[in-house]
């Protein structure tokens, strides 16, 4: 009786080694390697998403070559600087891992040590803020990118527009777009860069409290180390140095996830709140959502890539991974904490040697992490004003064999300089950050990829999408009032208490 019943067991139960096989199988198919496999059903998604259902013109598409990849073309001539995206030139293409590091260094940068304090405002309803920003900006990314191509007569998807300004130029016309949406970028870009150089200075003095070095000396000192920034020449040298910012991300992530977790049994389970705070939840809101803000870099990155095929299931993975990692941060930070959490994680580390090692690390991860915004703002620079005349005012920075003149890179130390000058010079520069970022980063990630989505595509969108896009709007709208007014409070409060210095 028992060998019988063993016997049926095994035949209900499949063998563990082709069950575990099969569940790698699935699982594989799923990571961004799958795009090598499964190329053919990335670009039907690329051609059916925000359409109706049955707009498969893409099905019509040709392989090229023998890797299969999409065939796009891209109707922008043999400018070398076109083609590209914001970031110029497409002669060096970058993999969809190297731009996945740059969407990464974007969206996991220095507001993850804030995650543990935006659970403390918003209880779980953070946690379900982390997941559900983080689908909204992935999609507002892929039909940001999606504005870039039209479908020609052929079937074939061409490439029309290269850069966020492109885009703009066709739906807001030519001189208002393009100054418009430049400025936006640029004040973003900017001001990132600026905010780095200032954390890197608060950082630095809360690991030396008692040095000889003030802050604005610390600023001084990693400006200097950000010089040879101005030597960057392509996208994938910034990508290398994106890499080994996630890599220094991973490292503070596993020394303070190790800590939370040695504490566990002191996890104060019952202290995430399910109710909503209508005073202290905004501010969570705003630092979840200005902790995915990447779709400035998008267009840039996706002309960049070798095969932009794979750039949904790039943009897709990096920010799955942020969505579980930033809510399981958060959760578990506050746990550990729970009301003595600070804004700044850092803060609550036991002992101030700890807290310096982090503090250092942190440091190296945002001077790794300014190349990105410092060389999308330097490209946004040169298309404006030094593409040669008689297109602009200036002439060229580079010379005919590829090499920086003399006074173009100048200008570029001088870009470095001026991020350094204004962290020292602006008093409570990260207050004054969110106040005017509150606009120019809603209407970058949030409202302008869906009005461009609804004016470009519009015939040809059901009306799902058209109903999402125009949910995505609101709540741009509803983040960026929200936002400026309590930092607008922030910044009223910061100057009647007196200058840092």
């Amino acid at each position: 009786m028992a060998s019988q019943f063993f016997s049926r067991l095994n035949m209900a139960v499949p063998p563990i080694g082709a069950t575990l096989g099969a569940a790698w199988t699935t699982v594989r198919s799923a990571l961004p390697d799958s795009c090598v496999n499964s190329q053919q059903d990335e670009q039907l998604h690329f051609a059916k998403f925000g359409r109706k259902p049955n707009d498969t013109e893409l099905s019509n598409l040709q392989n090229s070559g023998t890797g299969g990849s999409l065939q796009r073309v891209d109707s922008f001539g043999d400018d070398e600087s076109c083609g590209g995206g914001e970031f110029g030139s497409s002669r060096h293409k970058i993999s969809e891992w190297q731009a996945g590091w740059n969407v990464t260094n974007a969206i996991q940068g220095m507001f993850v040590v804030s995650l543990p304090y935006a659970v403390l405002h918003g209880g779980y309803w953070a946690i379900t803020a982390m997941i559900g920003v983080a689908y909204i900006c992935c999609y507002t990314g892929k039909i940001l990118v999606d504005c870039l191509y039209v479908t020609n007569e052929e079937g074939q998807l061409v490439r029309v527009r290269d850069t966020y300004v492109s885009i703009a130029e066709e739906c807001f016309g030519r001189r208002v777009g393009a100054r418009i949406v430049n400025t936006a970028q640029l004040i973003e870009l900017l001001m990132t860069c600026i905010l780095y150089v200032v954390l890197c200075g608060d950082l630095m003095i809360g690991t030396f409290p008692d040095g000889a070095i003030d802050t604005r000396s610390w600023m001084m000192i990693c400006g200097i180390l950000l010089l040879p920034c101005s030597f960057l020449k392509n996208l994938h040298h910034v990508s290398t140095l994106s890499f080994w910012c996630t890599m220094a991300h991973v490292v503070i992530n596993v020394m303070i996830m190790g800590y939370c977790l040695l504490q566990a049994a002191t996890w104060g389970w019952s202290q995430v709140s399910l109710r909503i705070n209508i005073f202290t939840f905004p501010i969570s809101l705003g630092i979840i959502v200005f902790s995915y803000t990447s779709q400035i870099f998008l267009p840039a990155l996706e002309g960049n890539m070798s095969d932009p095929s794979k750039f949904h299931c790039m943009l897709n993975w990096s920010h799955v991974a942020a969505a579980i990692f930033k809510s399981l941060f958060g959760y578990v930070g506050f746990l550990t904490w729970q009301a003595n959490t600070q804004e700044v994680i850092t803060n609550n580390l036991p002992t101030q040697g700890f807290k310096g090692v982090v503090n250092f690390i942190l440091v190296v991860k945002a001077l790794l992490s300014y190349p990105l915004p410092y060389y999308a703002a330097l490209d946004l620079l040169e298309r404006a004003f030094f593409k040669g005349r008689p297109d602009t005012t200036f002439p060229r920075m580079w010379a005919l064999d590829g090499d920086l003149k003399v006074w173009g890179l100048a200008l570029r130390v001088a870009l470095v300089v001026f991020t350094t000058v204004m962290a020292i010079s602006i008093p409570h520069f990260a207050i004054l950050m969110g106040f005017i970022g509150s606009f120019t980063g809603t209407m970058l990630s949030f409202i302008w990829p869906c009005y461009f989505h609804l004016k470009l595509k519009g015939p040809t969108l059901d009306w799902g999408t058209v109903a999402y896009d125009c949910f995505v709007i609101f709540l741009g709208v509803l983040f960026g009032v929200i936002g400026i007014y309590y930092s607008f409070r922030a910044l009223v409060e910061a100057f009647q208490i007196g200058l840092p210095f």
